[in-house]
């Protein structure tokens, strides 16, 4: 069989991959706190016909090698962490990061390790806990879920996620703060769906996870801005764009493998 043919069907599921990973991006071009995708290429293993001959001093140069390549193949799928664009709800319980950082969530007080999220769209439910929209519970700093006292009538929250709350009484206290946790490389978490991502082993070193504050200078974590959403990084300008190469690519291979067909046919039919 030919080479190429397979070559062509490789291609073929690059592209198609590629345009699945777009797909998802144009989906969630609303979608608070979502970070697009993108798929980057790698060649296959080529096949050697000939090797390499060294040069000779004074007699002969050298010969390169001749390789013919076998196709294409996934190198990655990465995911874009850069921020999104500002919202403005006036919702004191909507915050955005300005920065680096996640917000921590979990789905009961007893789970070891917590979800991040840069989706900062929380409410608070009858129990008055700080949740998620789907009853996540939210974490303070120090990796404890919040919940607002029965004798709070306000509160606001400052850039380092501080609760300030006001009392029945009148006086206005500091609660606890908002937890936050910075990642060495945001790229290795796992994306588990529901914008949230689960830690693994390349995205903090032995998949540690300290809880903060925000406006961290000293770690780095960004401020937390009240009344705000951070709405998704996808930029539609730069999918479709995307999209026409990776038809245009679809449609290239998918001609090698007719044009490769047809020279098989050829071969059949040199004996009738």
């Amino acid at each position: 069989m030919l080479r190429s043919m397979y070559s062509g069907v490789s291609g073929m599921r690059g592209f198609q991959t590629k345009l699945d990973v777009i797909g998802n991006n144009i989906a969630n071009v609303n979608t608070v706190g979502f970070k697009s995708g993108r798929v980057m290429f790698k060649d296959i293993m080529s096949q050697t016909v000939s090797g390499v001959t060294a040069p000779t001093e004074g007699e002969v140069g050298g010969v390169n090698a001749k390789q013919i390549g076998l196709g294409v193949s996934i190198g990655s799928i990465d995911t874009n962490h850069t921020s999104g664009s500002a919202q403005t709800t006036n919702n004191p319980l909507d915050l955005r990061i300005d920065g680096d950082g996640f917000f921590l969530v979990k789905l009961s007080p007893d789970q070891e390790t917590p979800y991040l999220t840069r989706a900062g769209d929380f409410h608070l439910d009858a129990a008055r806990n700080l949740v998620t929209s789907d009853g996540m519970l939210v974490m303070d700093s120090g990796g404890e879920p919040i919940t607002i006292g029965a004798d709070v009538t306000a509160f606001t929250i400052a850039q380092d996620g501080t609760i300030v709350q006001k009392m029945a009484d009148g006086t206005t206290a500091p609660g606890v703060s908002i937890g936050v946790a910075k990642v060495t490389n945001p790229e290795g978490l796992e994306k588990i769906g529901g914008n949230l991502y689960r830690m693994t082993l390349n995205a903090n070193a032995d998949g540690a996870l300290e809880p903060t504050t925000g406006n961290n200078a000293e770690i780095g974590t960004g401020a937390i801005i009240s009344g705000q959403l951070e709405m998704s990084n996808v930029d539609l300008t730069g999918e479709f764009t995307e999209m026409i190469v990776a038809q245009r690519g679809f449609q290239a291979n998918s001609r090698i493998i007719t044009t490769s067909d047809e020279v098989l046919q050829e071969v059949v039919n040199l004996k009738r």
